[in-house]
C-alpha cells in the first residue's frame, strides 16, 4: 500500500521539477530585457514585442509606438485594450496578468512635406471634464491625451482616494477610473 504512494508522489515530484525547469529556460530566454522578443516564433522582427503583467501587477514595456495590436495572446487571463493593456506617451503597457506578443501599427507617418505629422492650431489647449467610476466598476472617459500629454486630478470627487495606476489612469485614448474613483481631470494636452 505505502510502495504505490510513494511512486505516485515521485511521479508528481519529477513532473513538477521538469516544469519548473522548462519555465525557468524559457524566462531566461527572454531575459529582463523585453523590449524585443528575439524568439523566432515571431519573426524576429523588432517592431514586436512580448509584454506580460507579472502576477497581476502593471507592467510597462519600453517601445515609441502610436498604436499597436496584440498579435497573440500569451496570458490565461483576458487581454483587453484600453483595460488589461494599451500604448500612451510612455509606451506599451499591460496590467491585470495579461500577457501576449505585441506590434506596432502604422509606424511613424510622415506628412507630405516629408517632415512628421503635426496636429492643427488651437490642439494645444487645455481640456477639463469629469469622470468618475459607478458602483466601484471600471469606467473609460474618452478623450484625445495627444502625444506629450499631461493629466492631472484638479479635484478629487469621491470618498475613495485617487490613486494613479491604481484606480485611475490614462493613455492616448483617454482617462480611466475604476474602484470607486471620481474626479474632474484636467489634461494638458500636448504635442512634443
Amino acid at each position: 500500500m505505502i510502495k504505490p504512494i510513494v511512486m505516485a508522489a515521485t511521479l508528481v515530484l519529477s513532473l513538477f521539477t521538469a516544469a519548473t525547469a522548462v519555465a525557468q529556460v524559457e524566462y531566461g530566454r527572454r531575459g529582463d530585457d523585453r523590449r524585443h522578443d528575439n524568439d523566432n516564433r515571431y519573426g524576429n522582427n523588432r517592431d514586436q514585442v512580448r509584454c506580460e503583467s507579472k502576477n497581476y501587477n502593471y507592467s510597462r514595456c519600453n517601445v515609441d509606438w502610436r498604436e499597436a495590436r496584440l498579435i497573440r495572446q500569451t496570458s490565461n487571463n483576458e487581454c483587453r485594450k484600453g483595460r488589461s493593456w494599451g500604448v500612451d506617451r510612455r509606451g506599451l503597457w499591460v496590467d491585470r496578468g495579461c500577457g501576449g506578443v505585441f506590434a506596432e501599427v502604422g509606424g511613424h507617418h510622415q506628412g507630405n512635406a516629408g517632415g512628421p505629422w503635426q496636429p492643427g492650431s488651437n490642439w494645444d489647449r487645455d481640456i477639463r471634464f469629469t469622470c468618475q467610476s459607478e458602483d466601484y466598476r471600471y469606467k473609460m472617459c474618452q478623450v484625445d491625451t495627444g502625444r506629450g500629454g499631461e493629466v492631472r486630478i484638479e479635484r478629487q470627487i469621491s470618498d475613495t482616494r485617487c490613486v494613479q495606476n491604481r484606480n485611475w489612469g490614462y493613455n492616448r485614448a483617454g482617462v480611466w477610473v475604476n474602484g470607486g474613483c471620481a474626479a474632474i481631470f484636467t489634461v494638458e494636452r500636448r504635442w512634443r
